[in-house]
């Protein structure tokens, strides 16, 4: 069955590291996976004992978060960097006269830069396709995110930002729960945001991407991340080589590339500037942005995904090559075969999603446009699914908290 390419997204990495392909057709549904899905869940959420942690006052906060970010950066990053003198390469020549004449930036400047950007091989091995192996197993994945210290986090970090997380769900209409998954399954709530120089990364592989038949197309992304970090760090008044993330160049708390920063960064906090490794309040507003961008649909308050099973026919296979987007009706599941377990909204769009299971049967769900919105931050079923059933989590595990 057809898959999907990576697409430009702010967590590019994870989905190099983590995503699952997005169609492959398995075996028909079982109720039996079903239950034991939202069993699973459930006592995740039940397991995680997170104590009601006080309000820390905003100021303090960001405060602190910055010490911690500042700290990170002096301490020794993940890889050992190779000094090329990149400035001597011609690519890299054309494009500091790109960013002399395009951005007035100074030719001195550009050349100072790139003598200290470092090599590292270690980005370009990771961004190579992962070799084929076992099959996608849904169940499998999800364990690594629906899980005691995670969920425990997410009561921490929903305690700690309740006001923010309110008001970003009263300005954009995305529910604190989404917010709180998105940024729990990318970095633990901060905890793991990458240790890369964001410069040395993007540079790399701008200009080395390793052969691939994408191989244009991808370090022609990376080329253009690059400029987007040299304008960000402009922008914000940083040092760019301060700017840490993942071995693919995505910053901060949300995991965002700094195209991205740049196009759907919020300052939700209102001091001036869009940091999103030191400022939660920033983090959240542009998680919530950036899903509203994307297709996330305010008014729609029903369930994003509603289980299914599938008819022995399979008439309804071609639905799953459909794409990214709810583009069918109700009546178009159900002559295909595709029975809900509870009736399917009328006023509404879905897509067919299919989550396999390894050798178990696979999983099938009606999704909404809101599901597909969370595939915009990263093209993988899983991953969508992974943020909202650690949402769901975190949210009964924190009722339990105040019961």
């Amino acid at each position: 069955m057809k898959q999907f390419a990576p697409a430009f997204a702010s967590v590019f990495a994870a989905l190099l590291l983590a995503a699952a392909p997005i169609h492959q057709a398995g075996a028909a549904d079982s109720g039996q996976a079903a239950k034991a899905h939202a069993t699973k869940t459930a006592k995740a959420a039940k397991g995680a004992k997170a104590a009601k942690a006080k309000p820390v006052k905003t100021k303090a906060r960001k405060t602190a978060a910055r010490a911690v970010a500042a700290a990170a950066v002096a301490k020794s990053i993940d890889y050992s960097g190779e000094q090329v003198n990149f400035a001597e390469w011609q690519a890299v020549r054309d494009f500091a006269d790109e960013m002399v004449a395009k951005h007035g930036f100074e030719r001195g400047e550009m050349d100072a830069l790139m003598r200290q950007v470092r090599f590292v091989e270690s980005a370009v091995q990771l961004v190579k396709p992962a070799p084929p192996g076992k099959p996608k197993n849904w169940q499998a994945y999800s364990e690594r995110f629906i899980e005691p210290i995670r969920i425990n986090a997410g009561v921490r970090f929903w305690n700690e930002n309740a006001e923010a997380l309110a008001r970003a769900e009263a300005t954009y209409g995305v529910p604190a729960e989404i917010l709180v998954g998105i940024i729990g399954v990318e970095t633990v709530y901060g905890r793991d945001t990458g240790r890369f120089r964001v410069l040395d990364t993007l540079t790399t592989l701008a200009f080395a991407y390793p052969e691939a038949p994408n191989q244009a197309a991808r370090a022609a992304f990376f080329r253009s991340e690059l400029e987007n970090a040299l304008l960000l760090a402009r922008h914000e008044k940083i040092d760019p080589f301060t700017l840490l993330g993942s071995f693919a160049g995505a910053v901060g708390l949300p995991q965002f590339m700094p195209g991205n920063i740049l196009k759907y960064g919020v300052d939700f906090d209102g001091d001036g500037h869009i940091d999103l490794r030191g400022s939660t309040s920033d983090a959240i507003g542009s998680v919530a942005n950036f899903l509203v961008q994307h297709g996330w649909n305010p008014a729609d308050k029903g369930p994003a995904v509603i289980q299914v099973s599938v008819a022995p026919s399979r008439a309804w296979e071609p639905l799953l090559e459909r794409g990214l987007s709810a583009t069918l009706r109700g009546e178009e599941l159900l002559g295909a075969g595709v029975t809900p377990d509870v009736p399917l909204p009328a006023d509404r769009l879905y897509g067919l999603v299919d989550l396999q299971n390894g050798a178990d049967p696979t999983e099938y769900w009606a999704a909404s446009d809101n599901f597909f919105a969370i595939t915009k931050y990263n093209r993988s079923y899983f991953y969508a699914m992974s943020v909202l059933d650690l949402g769901r989590a975190v949210r009964e595990a924190r009722a339990d908290t105040v019961l």
